[in-house]
């Protein structure tokens, strides 16, 4: 969550009613202009109070048009209405909700089946926030995991690592920070983007807690070779003795590759894979926020990370870094895979992946961009503006679609390829065809005012920089 200040002086002000607001009565709705940051004194009716936020909200953008973001958008009405029908349950709760309860527990289990674990049965798996606390609650494993086995250095002169590529969601660098591990980063090199298992390898010591694989990276949407990275591992225990766990973060992957890329390995048939987190708000197509965290099996889990509170009706065990939320988005996910099954999925991300390799296919052939990924793994691709292009920047591009409502972050890469400023577009559920053809429409309609500048406006490319990952 975002962290905020209270109002400086000059931001305080109130908030003007319209007449209309009142129901029955043209001025009964109207009070003294309620104040924006300190509660008002007095209430005011129900409907007021709705259109006063209601059309504040209205300046926000529209999320259908967020080309930025990995979260669902559009979900079928019906879905919807269950969401509404429990959006009082308490998701902790489970012996009061047991029906809720018992849903989580289904998902679990179809998750595990989904991701070829050897033995579902003997999964351990829980529901999230969120991919970010389900990536938390995987990287606590794999330090007490290793804490264990080195108890007689830890604390002391040993000090945990995690390797992972640079291209990691920033849930990473917050575990490593909040958790005191050190992170240990394989920077990009020339047109690779993501984590190379061998430099991965050549970073683990006997304080490495685990290397994390990213199935689906956030800056170009490509796979990272998960099999490759655990064939090295296994070939570094082969050599020197080290038995070092991945952990795959599938936050988007891993509700994409079972259904359109079931051949790729690099789930549970992988012994080394101990755990794997996706996100149901993602490519799971729920509303946010519903993460999942599964672990092959208990021993992947330490027993003393479970708490187990007995004072809402039942001994219930828990493995989370908050404790109430809503049972909804649980709820939705249940509904989500009954209603599509592994067909359903299949079509709908098989479209969404026909959208994003058509649409990358049709910015390439006008000339002005070049390619870095085409959508053919995640359906995400980047791109950056042709060589020859010295008159504007994705920056500017990003900017001029933001007045037709697109939403289309510009950003540069990390090391070693700072040099790199790109777009990159995400293609969800929802963005169709005809979405994807008027977005292309409203970019060729930019483009010769774009070829006019005497040189890109950019003057600060980290100030422009329109999303963090």
């Amino acid at each position: 969550m975002a962290l905020h200040r209270g109002p400086e002086k000059h931001d305080e002000r109130t908030m003007s009613v319209n007449p209309f607001f009142g129901e029955a009565d043209p001025v009964g709705g109207m009070a003294e202009a309620p104040p924006t940051h300190r509660l008002p004194d007095a209430p005011m009716p129900p409907s007021t109070a709705y259109q006063l936020v209601h059309d504040e909200l209205m300046l926000d953008g529209n999320s259908r048009l967020n080309l930025a973001t990995f979260v669902t958008t559009w979900m079928e009405p019906q879905a919807g209405v269950l969401m509404a029908e429990c959006r009082d349950k308490n998701m902790i709760d489970k012996d009061e909700y047991p029906r809720t309860a018992e849903l989580e527990r289904r998902c679990v289990a179809m998750l595990a089946d989904l991701w070829n674990a050897p033995d579902p049965s003997a999964v351990v798996g829980c529901s999230t926030t969120g991919s970010s606390e389900a990536c938390m609650l995987a990287g606590m494993a794999l330090k007490r995991r290793w804490t264990r086995r080195n108890a007689d250095r830890y604390p002391g002169d040993a000090r945990p690592n995690l390797v992972m590529g640079i291209n990691v969601q920033v849930c990473w660098e917050k575990f490593c920070n909040f958790w005191e591990v050190e992170a240990r980063l394989v920077p990009m090199e020339g047109d690779r983007f993501h984590l190379d298992p061998q430099a991965a390898v050549e970073l683990c010591d006997e304080n490495t807690i685990g290397v994390v694989g990213i199935l689906g990276s956030t800056f170009d949407g490509s796979y990272e070779p998960i099999a490759e990275l655990c064939a090295a591992l296994d070939a570094l225990q082969e050599r020197t003795g080290l038995d070092v766990p991945v952990h795959v973060d599938g936050a988007s992957g891993g509700m994409v590759a079972p259904f359109v890329d079931p051949d790729l390995v690099w789930d549970f048939r992988l012994p080394r894979v101990a755990s794997i987190n996706a996100s149901g708000h993602k490519y799971g197509l729920v509303y946010p926020g519903v993460g999942w965290a599964l672990w092959r099996d208990r021993e992947a889990l330490p027993e003393e990370l479970v708490f187990r509170v007995n004072y809402l009706g039942g001994d219930m065990p828990t493995f989370a870094l908050n404790f109430s939320r809503p049972g909804a988005q649980v709820v939705a996910q249940y509904y989500t895979f009954l209603r599509l099954g592994r067909e359903g999925y299949r079509a709908v991300q098989q479209s969404t992946r026909d959208v994003a390799t058509s649409l990358a296919g049709k910015i390439a052939a006008l000339g002005d961009f070049r390619l870095l990924t085409r959508g053919d793994q995640l359906p995400v691709f980047a791109l950056t503006t042709a060589d020859d292009v010295t008159s504007y920047d994705v920056f500017d591009v990003s900017r001029r679609l933001r007045e037709g409502g697109w939403l289309v972050p510009a950003y540069t890469f990390p090391a070693h390829r700072e040099d790199l400023s790109v777009l990159r577009i995400v293609c969800r559920n929802g963005f169709s065809h005809d979405l994807a053809d008027l977005f292309l429409e409203d970019l060729t309609r930019l483009l010769p005012e774009l070829r006019r500048q005497p040189h890109p406006l950019t003057r600060d490319k980290q100030a422009a920089t329109g999303f963090h990952h």
